[in-house]
């Protein structure tokens, strides 16, 4: 029987998934404990007038797929095409993404925020950018969007020189009941051999108030600031890596390479390598030390289309999987760590989905007893956020781990409307274990396995991160 596009029962194809859906996973609460939206917008409870201001206002997903569609550049991002062009060339293209997570994702937001349960295209466009601008315009605001998809704690994404003023003046608003705190992101401080490293350094001794003249300097500013962000109720850190590196070195010889750094030369990879390695090993220490999760991302190829970086810049959509993989960095880095007693709990991401079971299998060599799923394998993320790759991911981390201690989903993104992307991987995950019970290979015991189901969509969160 063919089934009706988009209804209730969505993604879900049997009986036992649209139980544990429905009945368990659909009204818990969410915690989006990695995003990059603007806490600016949350204090200021920002208003939009147009859909494609929340839609296409730097979603890099939308930016490449509207140029494979063939539209010139000045349609996708251009300043002299107006808010309606733009939107309709998004209009054009979501016909022709059948497969592609972008098409649920639309759809999904165009039904829970707007009320529209038809499908977007070129003809109708519009039509929906009408009913969706009046809505806006009505009274959706960036607090409605995040209340009513029942959001109660977000972790943004933070430098470890930001002033956090948004997060203090959301923390001092009774009026709005969702907790939001910052997540600790000292990229710039790791990456040595970026061009503007020592202007970085200079920077964080000016907001910690501690010079960065030595490395056990910035080791110190960067306690100081984390000290301040703990005091906003951080929980999670983040380290976006090109890759999980391990190269010990004494104190003096990272001394060296820091004071080479800052003096204006260059450094090899082994010595970049080296202060990374000195660096992470001293935050993670901090982490265990204050209760912090360390969250690991790696295995992205940053920026690889040369001409529309120079026009553009980062984050515009030309990045992609990196090769390679981090076996040999990974495992004697948590070693390290671990044999010191000073793994804090961890959560590691590879961009590359061929990872999963080499993450399975080192972290599966570091639990232990302080807390279920202490090191866990990160949900799909960036490139692998979409139907096959969660579905993967949900059973390698099954095959190699503990479902059941799983912390869950979260949108790693700019938009305010993109909590579906939880409901999304709820009916999928709801789908999955659904499949496995129908087929006999787990009891068909519903109390157990909606208490997992919940678990895993809310209760692990709030457990691990300690909210």
């Amino acid at each position: 029987m063919k089934k009706a596009f988009m209804d209730q029962d969505f993604m879900l194809s049997n009986d036992t998934a649209k139980t544990l859906y429905h009945d368990y996973a659909e009204q818990m609460p969410i915690i989006d404990y990695h995003c990059h939206i603007n806490p600016a917008e949350i204090a200021k409870d920002r208003t939009f007038d147009t859909i494609t201001q929340v839609w296409l206002g730097g979603d890099h997903y939308k930016w490449r797929t509207i140029r494979a569609n063939g539209v010139p550049e000045d349609q996708i991002t251009g300043a002299d095409s107006s808010d309606r062009e733009k939107f309709q060339m998004w209009a054009n293209t979501l016909p022709k993404l059948i497969g592609n997570p972008l098409y649920h994702w639309t759809h999904l937001e165009l039904q829970r925020y707007f009320d529209v349960h038809f499908p977007l295209n070129g003809e109708n466009a519009e039509e929906i950018w009408t009913r969706c601008n009046q809505a806006l315009r009505s009274g959706l605001s960036v607090r409605k969007m995040i209340t009513r998809a029942n959001v109660k704690v977000i972790c943004t994404t933070d430098d470890p020189i930001d002033s956090l003023e948004y997060h203090q003046e959301i923390a001092s608003d009774p009026t709005f009941p969702v907790a939001v705190y910052p997540a600790f992101r000292p990229d710039r401080a790791v990456n040595i051999g970026k061009s503007d490293f020592s202007d970085y350094l200079e920077k964080l001794a000016e907001k910690s108030k501690i010079s960065t003249r030595s490395f056990d300097g910035v080791c110190h500013a960067l306690s100081a600031r984390l000290d301040f962000f703990q005091e906003l109720g951080c929980r999670v850190s983040d380290h976006g890596l090109d890759a999980v590196v391990y190269r010990p070195a004494s104190r003096e010889e990272v001394e060296a390479i820091y004071q080479k750094r800052i003096g204006g030369a260059g450094l090899t990879t082994e010595e970049i390598e080296a202060y990374q390695t000195a660096l992470l090993l001293f935050l993670g220490k901090e982490y265990a030390k204050r209760g912090i999760v360390m969250q690991l991302h790696y295995g992205a190829a940053r920026n690889c289309n040369d001409r529309y970086y120079k026009t553009l810049g980062p984050d515009t959509g030309f990045d992609s999987i990196a090769p390679g993989h981090c076996a040999d960095g990974l495992a004697p880095f948590l070693n390290a760590l671990d044999s010191d007693r000073a793994l804090p709990k961890t959560i590691v991401y590879s961009l590359n989905p061929n990872d999963n079971d080499m993450i399975s299998t080192i972290i599966g060599c570091f639990q232990g007893p302080e807390t279920a799923g202490k090191l866990q394998l990160g949900c799909p993320w960036w490139f692998n956020d979409h139907e096959y790759g969660m579905r993967k991911q949900l059973t390698d981390l099954a095959n190699g781990g503990v479902l059941g201690n799983f912390v869950g989903m979260l949108t790693d993104s700019r938009s305010f409307l993109s909590y579906t992307r939880h409901e999304y991987f709820r009916r999928i995950l709801c789908d999955v274990i659904g499949r496995w019970v129908e087929d006999g290979k787990y009891p068909d015991d519903l109390p157990a396995l909606g208490a997992m189901v919940q678990d895993i969509c809310y209760y692990n969160a709030l457990r691990y991160f300690g909210f």
